[in-house]
């Protein structure tokens, strides 16, 4: 079968044959359909970003496709059936802790890599092998649909972050990084998931006014100064009342302050979801006041992907149609031209916006 494959960091894909996946015990074989293209992955693929990878590797985290062949374990999943294979894998044998890898993209620590030297390749080629538990059926799509449905990899971040907050309909909510990729759809999820009103700081007024167009009078644009004092006060002021939950999904290089300001607009018994890289590149912590987080009885939840379960209900918003993936503007590309696609989602990156690879 065809792949793309990363040899080296700081090289190009190589797109090969290689050997078709070998079925194992808790496992699935699933036919590529299509798959995201992350913004960064070109500073994965340099060896910029330092993301541990076992190499050569099939890159490509999390696809949509179809089962090709199932494992004994597996009693419902049949073949033809229309899954989304999530690249978060974890060890079986820690409950409370386990590994992870996520599958074509990266590691965290030498669990997750000993379990990247297992499921080392990811879903840039026209089959690929996942943990039983890791296919979760979407139900009938058309062909055609599947690269939209690519679209749940991006939501599901910030989904999980509000599943650990617990947001509830009707809520009030600030997203810290609201113009980016997954901040743009931190908003999309919270509205779907029924919050009131969404606070939206940025500096780009362009894309504030777009989240506007896209979801109407719920969203709340406010345009950041750089003062953290008369930010937080403007956000405050945008808000109709109380801001019940605070998602920060900054990336790494925003100032500590930026986000700071953000994460202190939540009420007294309110929650804060950190999600974004505040200090991944070194630099300031974010040093939030103890006696404001003890006084105000502040809950803070720090959330890393979404768990498994988050999956089936993501399924279920879209399925209803409280969550539009059509929002997303998909620009695709075959598996042969992989290195055009990277390149491509690094100049084109963005709210809304997603690069996906074909493989079917």
């Amino acid at each position: 079968m065809k792949a793309a494959i990363l040899k080296t960091f700081g090289s190009n894909l190589a797109i090969e044959d290689v050997a078709e996946p070998a079925l194992g015990t808790g496992e699935i074989i699933v036919d590529v359909a299509a798959s995201r293209v992350l913004p960064y992955s070109n500073e994965v693929f340099s060896g910029e970003r330092q993301y541990l990878l076992d190499l050569p590797a099939v890159p490509g985290p999390g696809a949509i496709g179809r089962v090709r062949a199932t494992g004994p374990d597996a009693t419902r999943l049949k073949p033809g059936d229309w899954v989304y294979c999530d690249p978060t894998v974890r060890s079986r044998d820690n409950v409370l802790a386990p590994d992870i890898t996520l599958q074509g993209l990266s590691v965290r620590g030498d669990g997750g890599m000993q379990l990247q030297k297992y499921f080392r390749d990811g879903a840039w080629a026209e089959r690929m092998r996942v943990p039983t538990e890791n296919a979760i059926e979407i139900g009938p799509i058309d062909a055609g649909a599947a690269a939209s449905w690519c679209a749940m990899g991006t939501c599901l971040v910030p989904y999980g972050g509000w599943v650990a907050a617990n947001l509830r309909p009707g809520e009030s909510v600030l997203v810290s990084g609201a113009t980016g990729n997954f901040g743009s759809a931190a908003v999309a999820v919270a509205l779907a998931m029924g919050a009131s009103r969404v606070v939206a700081p940025g500096r780009n007024e362009t894309m504030l006014a777009d989240l506007v167009r896209r979801f109407g009078s719920r969203v709340l644009p406010v345009r950041l100064t750089g003062s953290e004092a008369d930010d937080r006060q403007r956000m405050l002021a945008a808000a109709p009342g109380p801001i019940d939950c605070v998602m920060d999904i900054m990336p790494p290089q925003v100032a500590t302050a930026t986000v700071r300001a953000a994460l202190m607009t939540v009420r007294q018994n309110g929650r804060v979801v950190l999600m974004g890289g505040v200090g991944m590149h070194g630099g300031a912590g974010l040093d939030l006041p103890y006696p404001w987080i003890m006084r105000n009885c502040i809950t803070i939840h720090g959330v890393w992907m979404y768990p498994r379960e988050a999956i089936p209900r993501m399924i279920g918003l879209v399925r209803s149609g409280l969550l539009d993936l059509g929002q997303f503007a998909v620009t695709e590309f075959p598996l042969a031209r992989a290195n055009e696609a990277v390149a491509h989602a690094a100049a084109n990156g963005g709210p809304f916006r997603m690069t996906v690879l074909k493989a079917g």
